[in-house]
């Protein structure tokens, strides 16, 4: 049975990749057409490279047992670490964002790779600490050990890549049995983080009347005196814990506690990020508000996705793409563009795709006897649904725009590379199924 199940790899997911990727070929083309016929883009010849380059690394990967590749994870963890500090100081800007290192004429990104090796160590952290895997400490660390990418490609700053590691960090956690409290202190005060993080900006576009009581979070000053309130009444029910054992203290205190975190982290959310982005965050509620700027995007990809129609205009046909709307068409907006030319049934294809890989990478996850195989297979699936969901999202004005790449189709060699790179883990993880 061992030797049989070396070739017993998953078609569906082989197939649904290679026509996703397929698709992004034909569009990453149709993104380099303008509306005269002229081609004024190469970028289809560096993406049939990058999907013939992917490919062997698929296969390389899916039969190499992903057990060995678990002994490097320190290593290619903390390798990454490097080529993120290393790109913050020299990298290449591309659309604002340092986040592009050069080699021999090729830029990679960095932040791509960063997201496997933080999935290996999450899932090797969690594994080896299955028996104290309740304690605080085991939940501390694993925050920590995503922190560290996270921060540092915020600081590039790109926001959206950044983004993909919180859910990630979330479902791992979750799978792995991390206690759902420390969860859902994380989902609390992440959530009052970005509310009060934007909310300056949502009032001052959006509010045009007296907004009473809720100015209080609008002022910087305020926040702060807010905060030292909140910590001394933290400190005060933390000293009634520890001298009574009371259970309401331990509840009061974990409630102010993920309160105050929240408003931490709003008020790094205000100081770290720029305009520009805490706009995109909520410029997609109404993106007339700034038509010519920030709501430019979500406006003409809209229109896109909307004039396909059932059928589409036809391949090579669209007039957004074609007449040079559509910003970043070839990567961020690459949907967009297929939704135009292939209209509603083109999309489907797409969401079908995706969703084989997704439902089946969930049933060979399932077959796996392999702890570490599990909560890492968890983390991939993860990554890919997010990914879909947040640039799908955007391209249809439901999602803000992160600027976070589709899978297969965006143009882009670390990207793709990445994702063939853990599809291949996922299919290695369903071969190895009967040798351990």
């Amino acid at each position: 049975m061992k030797g049989k199940s070396f070739f017993s790899f998953d078609i569906p997911i082989f197939l649904s990749s290679l026509m996703l990727m397929v698709f992004g070929l034909l569009f990453i083309y149709s993104s380099g057409i303008t509306s005269t016929g002229q081609n004024v883009s190469h970028e289809y010849i560096m993406q049939s490279i990058w999907i013939v380059t992917g490919l062997v690394l698929f296969f390389l990967v899916m039969f190499t047992d992903y057990l060995m590749l678990r002994r490097w994870t320190y290593y290619f963890y903390f390798f990454t670490i490097i080529l993120l500090l290393i790109t913050l100081a020299v990298g290449r800007k591309v659309n604002g964002a340092r986040s592009w290192l050069g080699f021999f004429g090729f830029g990679i990104q960095p932040s791509e790779f960063a997201k496997i090796s933080t999935m290996m160590i999450l899932a090797d952290y969690f594994d080896k600490h299955r028996k104290n895997i309740l304690e605080f400490r085991t939940f501390l660390i694993g925050i920590l050990l995503t922190l560290l990418p996270f921060l540092l490609i915020l600081a590039q700053p790109d926001m959206g890549t950044a983004l993909v590691f919180l859910p990630i960090f979330f479902l791992v956690a979750y799978v792995a049995g991390i206690k759902r409290r420390y969860l859902f202190f994380l989902l609390i005060s992440g959530v009052l983080m970005v509310f009060l993080g934007v909310f300056p900006s949502w009032v001052k576009y959006f509010v045009k009347s007296d907004i009473g009581i809720a100015r209080i979070f609008v002022s910087m000053d305020i926040i702060k005196i807010l905060f030292f309130s909140i910590a001394a009444i933290l400190i005060i029910s933390l000293v009634g814990y520890l001298s009574t054992k009371k259970r309401y203290f331990y509840w009061f205190s974990y409630i102010v506690s993920s309160i105050l975190t929240g408003l931490a982290g709003s008020i790094g959310v205000r100081i770290v990020l720029k305009e520009y982005q805490i706009m995109r965050l909520i410029v997609f509620l109404n993106p007339y508000i700034d038509p010519k700027g920030t709501g430019w995007n979500i406006i003409q990809s809209i229109t896109a996705v909307g004039s396909g129609g059932l059928f589409g205009k036809g391949f090579l046909k669209g007039t957004q793409s074609h007449y040079r709307f559509l910003p970043q068409q070839s990567t961020d907006f690459i949907f967009s563009i297929l939704a135009e030319e292939w209209g509603f049934i083109g999309s489907f294809l797409v969401l079908l795709g995706f969703g084989v890989i997704i439902v089946r990478g969930f049933i060979l996850l399932l077959h796996s006897k392999e702890n570490y195989g599990i909560l890492l297979g968890t983390g991939i699936l993860t990554m890919i649904f997010f990914h879909v969901v947040v640039n799908i999202g955007m391209a249809i004005g439901i999602m803000p725009i992160t600027g976070i790449p589709l899978f297969f189709l965006s143009y882009g060699g670390s990207s793709l590379w990445t994702v063939m790179i853990s599809l291949g883990i996922i299919e290695n993880i369903y071969i190895k199924r009967f040798s351990y």
